[in-house]
C-alpha cells in the first residue's frame, strides 16, 4: 500500500499562529516604554554630540537590536513569537520608510549634508517603494517567503542603514570630514528618533521576515524530502 504524504505550504503561517503567544498587548507596551526613553533621554540632549563621534546614538541603535537577538536566540516563547508574526505585516510597515525623502528635504533646506541626506534618503525611499509589490508577491504565494529575491529585498533593507549609519558618522565632522552642514541635528529631538527608534524597529522588522524566510526553507525542504522518501 502506497502512502502519500502532502505537504502544503501554505500552512506554514497557520501552524505558527496556533502556537503565538498572547503577547501583542506586552510588545506594544514594550515598544510604547521603548520610544519614551529615547524622547527623555533625547530631551536631556543625551545623543546631542555636536563635533564628536555620535557613540550615543550607535549604542542607541544597537542595544535594542542586540536585546532582540539575545531574547530571540535565548526565549522559546519570545522565539515563536516572533516566528509567528505576520509577514504580510512583517514587511508591509517597510512601505513607511518611502518618507525617507524626509531626508532629501532636509538637505534642501540645508540641515543635513549631501554625504549622508542622499544614499539614506534614497535608501529608505527603495525600499519603501517596493514594499507592497514584496506584500503582493506574499499574499499571492506564501511561498515567495522562502526565494532569495525576498531574503535579498530583506538584506538589502539592512544595507541601506549600514550605509545610512556610516555616512551619518562620515557626516558628522568628527572623522576629517569638515563641512558647514554636519549630522549633529540627527542627536537632537525630534530626528533622534529615526536613529534610535525607527531603525532598531524596522531592522527588527527585516529579521524577523529573514527568520521565518529561514524557518519556511527548513519546512519546506524537509516536506520535500518526506515525499521523496514515499515515491
Amino acid at each position: 500500500m502506497n502512502t502519500t504524504i502532502e505537504f502544503d505550504e501554505t500552512n506554514f503561517e497557520t501552524d505558527l499562529t496556533k502556537h503565538r503567544p498572547c503577547g501583542n498587548s506586552l510588545a506594544a507596551a514594550g515598544i510604547a516604554l521603548w520610544g519614551a526613553v529615547i524622547v527623555a533621554l533625547g530631551a536631556g540632549g543625551v545623543f546631542d554630540t555636536a563635533g564628536s563621534l555620535p557613540l550615543p546614538i550607535l549604542g542607541g541603535v544597537a542595544a535594542p537590536i542586540l536585546l532582540f537577538l539575545a531574547l530571540f536566540r535565548l526565549v522559546n516563547g519570545f522565539r515563536e513569537f516572533v516566528l509567528s508574526a505576520d509577514p504580510l505585516l512583517v514587511s508591509g510597515l517597510q512601505a513607511w520608510r518611502f518618507a525617507g525623502f524626509g531626508f532629501l528635504a532636509l538637505y534642501a533646506h540645508g540641515l543635513l549634508p549631501a554625504l549622508f541626506a542622499w544614499p539614506a534618503g534614497l535608501g529608505d525611499m527603495a525600499i519603501g517603494i517596493t514594499a507592497p509589490w514584496i506584500v503582493r508577491m506574499l499574499a499571492r504565494r506564501p511561498a515567495f517567503a522562502a526565494t532569495k529575491g525576498f531574503v535579498l529585498w530583506q538584506a538589502l533593507g539592512l544595507l541601506d542603514f549600514v550605509v545610512a549609519l556610516g555616512t551619518g558618522v562620515l557626516g558628522s565632522g568628527a572623522v576629517g570630514i569638515v563641512a558647514a552642514t554636519t549630522t549633529a541635528p540627527m542627536g537632537r529631538l525630534p530626528l533622534v528618533l529615526i536613529p534610535c527608534f525607527l531603525v532598531p524597529f524596522f531592522t527588527m522588522l527585516h529579521l524577523t521576515a529573514i527568520f521565518q524566510a529561514r524557518r519556511l526553507a527548513r519546512a519546506t525542504a524537509f516536506g520535500l524530502e518526506a515525499i521523496r522518501s514515499q515515491v
